[in-house]
């Protein structure tokens, strides 16, 4: 799950341990600029509503749907206030002009399965945090690698992408990193194995939230914004998207090799082994059961979402997760991906944007290139802003610039690619707190995102067309 504040699971901020924190490290120009930004962007939208627009109705959203964008985009302040200024601002300001601006509609807008099923991923990513599944998956990851520190690099790529699938990108990074950390500190000063391991663990995490729908906040906004258009199941995400993130963390592992050769065996250092207590046993089935229903939908027909409520039901239910541990599920990341369902609606109610393409004549340019320049734009803005804000932003233009299934997810996979910066996404940002140079993340983040995004424009209409979503 990726990018900074957005990563569900990469929009996540989940309670790790301090030395872990997500945060960006000293130089990092963002602390600077963000307030810069937003003052810019808030003067441009204040003019855009005042003078760029004609009528109430599109003055009025632009200047709502802006400051929302201005404070998503920049991450001014934490991710859900601009979701509560968009609920709270629309009854208030286009409320007079209409009855689909009142309150009752404007909540309705949020109304999405989409959101249960990420509640469904929240609660079991909280399940495995306090029974110790996740850490005992970043421990089983170090020890199969048998000193070999090539099949660890693989290893822990592999793991902390498959932490990701169902939890936090930072999460799963932390995870990851706790286990590592007696190796990293015992890594000579220059040897490779450090800085190796520490972008394998980034960009492992920052690709993982590709494979699923529950992976990242764009994902959650394509699978609502498809559903228009074509039923997209959890196994038919899992069936295009997994083969593209095998893909991209092979292509990452190996371009990791070669900026950092490593060869010989590594002395491990030893850790205790720790056995699941019966409860963590018991989350684990039924993690895996849920798993396997999200999977076999099209054969017993329950909606993920629905499968998800029960999944979280049983897990209070049975106890093995307490009342506390509802405060631990990730709301911010709901409210962000609710405020990202209500801009979209509220965009398409004014039709603010079909107002705004009328002259731009993209009809004139043939799909693939379309789609590819969406793809683009969406992992150009992730590099420097929220994904899920970028989602949100460039979902409603993307549908009517190409109103199809497979547009939403073309820009969800576009979101994930934004990753070639310490400041793209929080795990970037911990890689680079432990010491991995920037310039390195550059250099590995930039090829993967121009591959990234050349392979899905050129093969990602034709591929989604297979799996029935033209």
């Amino acid at each position: 799950m990726t990018s900074p504040l957005a990563t569900t699971s990469d929009d996540a901020e989940a309670l790790l341990p301090s030395p872990l924190q997500a945060t960006p490290p000293p130089s990092s120009p963002r602390r600077w600029t963000r307030p810069v930004l937003a003052l810019v962007g808030l003067g441009a939208v204040a003019g855009l509503a005042g003078f760029g627009v004609q009528g109430d109705v599109a003055s009025r959203t632009v200047l709502v749907a802006g400051v929302c964008l201005v404070l998503w985009l920049t991450e001014l302040v934490p991710p859900f206030v601009p979701t509560l200024l968009l609920l709270g601002a629309t009854p208030v300001v286009l409320g007079p002009l209409g009855s689909e601006y009142r309150l009752s509609s404007v909540l309705a807008w949020c109304s999405d399965p989409v959101l249960i099923l990420f509640l469904g991923g929240f609660t079991l990513e909280v399940a495995a945090m306090r029974h110790g599944l996740d850490s005992a998956v970043a421990r089983h990851v170090v020890r199969l690698s048998r000193g070999r520190p090539r099949l660890l690099l693989l290893l822990v790529m592999g793991g902390v992408a498959f932490l990701s699938m169902w939890m936090s990108n930072v999460a799963a990074a932390a995870m990851m990193l706790a286990a590592l950390r007696p190796l990293l500190l015992a890594s000579p000063p220059g040897a490779p194995l450090r800085p190796a391991l520490l972008a394998g663990v980034a960009l492992g995490a920052n690709l993982g939230g590709m494979a699923t729908p529950v992976g990242s906040g764009p994902n959650a906004l394509a699978v609502s914004a498809a559903s228009a258009h074509a039923h997209v199941t959890f196994a038919g995400w899992m069936a295009f998207a997994l083969p593209l993130t095998l893909l991209m963390l092979l292509l990452g592992f190996g371009l990791v090799l070669l900026r950092f050769p490593m060869r010989g065996l590594l002395t491990l250092p030893a850790q205790p082994a720790r056995m699941l207590d019966s409860s963590g046993r018991r989350v684990l089935a039924v993690s895996a059961a849920c798993v396997v229903a999200w999977l076999t939908e099209p054969l017993h027909g329950v909606p993920a979402p629905v499968v998800a409520l029960g999944a979280t039901a049983l897990l209070f239910g049975t106890g093995l997760l307490k009342r506390e541990d509802l405060g631990r599920l990730d709301w911010s990341t709901m409210l962000l991906i609710a405020g990202g369902l209500a801009l979209g609606r509220l965009l398409e109610h004014s039709g603010l944007v079909a107002h705004a393409l009328d002259g731009a004549r993209l009809e004139a340019w043939p799909r693939e290139a379309r789609l590819g320049a969406l793809v683009v734009v969406a992992a150009g803005l992730s590099a420097l802003m929220s994904n899920t804000g970028t989602a949100a932003l460039l979902m409603p233009l993307a549908l009517s610039v190409e109103p199809s299934a497979s547009t939403p997810i073309l820009v969800a996979m576009g979101c994930s690619f934004g990753i070639p910066f310490a400041i793209s996404t929080p795990p970037n940002a911990m890689a680079a707190g432990e010491g991995l140079d920037t310039t390195e993340l550059l250099k590995l983040g930039l090829p993967l995102m121009l591959a990234g995004c050349l392979l899905v424009s050129l093969t990602g209409p034709t591929v989604l067309r297979l799996f029935g979503l033209p």
